[in-house]
């Protein structure tokens, strides 16, 4: 079983590259054709439709999971173009790779895809309305990927962190050191969810699905939801955090935390004032039990501890 991992330096890829070592034989990719620890590996840059074809016809993967996009949400308002060639065009491409040489594809996607009018928890058939670029082109590449005929399985995620990469969890703590008081978001309410329970929780359903991938297409194929379990605000997850982290020793102080609305810090791109995802899907299909956003924030602090 080969596996081929696209944006492997990524807060998910990196996490993915450790996970699937036991699945099979693991190609890792990056853009710049180096790993986060400074090893060598194949370079694929998805806004390059050359590079792209290229690797996958060179490595012919029975598996293609798919761990790189553009994320820099605020940016792609202005960069439509690049967001919708690396998370939209360039899944036609993997999609019609995997099609013709009997791929599985895994995928990751968004809450973003939602518009956050909702009241309650996402369902995987929900109506997508998503209110920017970069949802829209994540939702572009879930189609495209759906169109393209493979076996796929699409896993949308939400509010990612690691204790590694630029991200909320990290930020906070750096501005904990630097300020005094901080106002933070107070009206829109998520998931946060470490990139680690991603990708453990991946693993496991990859693993799954290959044991019954001989034969008849597994029914199980398709669009998942996945983040941790819970809900809370920017505001309350900033609180969460600094409470934490100063138990753990990673902060000395706790700043004074203000929530605000959305109104009060306006950004390029708009945001899903709820965006909660409903998981029991990938639970009934797969037994994948997904904590609290609680325990994952303390298994992030205490790795950034230990």
């Amino acid at each position: 079983m080969k596996i081929l991992l696209l944006g492997a330096n990524g807060q998910v890829g990196f996490e993915l590259a450790r996970s699937f070592a036991p699945l099979g034989e693991l190609v890792c990719t990056t853009r710049s054709g180096t790993l986060a620890g400074g090893a060598a590996c194949l370079a694929a840059d998805l806004a390059q439709a050359e590079s792209l074809a290229a690797i996958l016809d060179a490595v012919r993967p029975d598996v293609i999971v798919n761990a790189a996009a553009y994320t820099a949400v605020d940016r792609a308002e202005d960069d439509a173009d690049l967001a919708q060639h690396i998370n939209a065009q360039a899944l036609a491409e993997i999609g019609a790779h995997a099609a013709s040489h009997n791929a599985l594809v895994v995928h990751y996607s968004t809450d973003y895809v939602f518009d956050g009018a909702g009241s309650r928890p996402y369902r995987e058939n929900d109506a997508t309305a998503p209110l920017g670029v970069y949802g829209r082109s994540k939702l572009d590449g879930e189609n495209a990927l759906r169109a393209s005929g493979c076996d796929h399985l699409i896993l949308r995620t939400a509010w990612v962190y690691a204790a590694r990469g630029h991200n909320f969890l990290r930020t906070m703590l750096r501005l904990a050191r630097e300020r005094d008081e901080l106002r933070i978001v107070g009206d829109q309410r998520g998931a946060p969810t470490p990139a680690r329970l991603i990708s453990a929780a991946t693993a496991t359903t990859l693993a799954r699905l290959l044991a019954r991938r001989a034969g008849e297409r597994d029914k199980r194929l398709g669009t998942y939801h996945l983040s941790a379990s819970g809900q809370c605000t920017w505001f309350d997850f900033a609180g969460a955090i600094f409470a934490r982290g100063r138990t753990a020793g990673l902060i000395e102080r706790v700043p004074r935390l203000v929530p605000i609305a959305t109104s009060d810090y306006p950004t390029p791109a708009r945001r899903p004032a709820y965006s909660v995802l409903d998981c029991s899907k990938i639970d009934d299909a797969f037994g994948i039990f997904l904590p609290s956003w609680q325990d994952g924030l303390n298994n992030v602090i205490g790795e950034l501890a230990g």
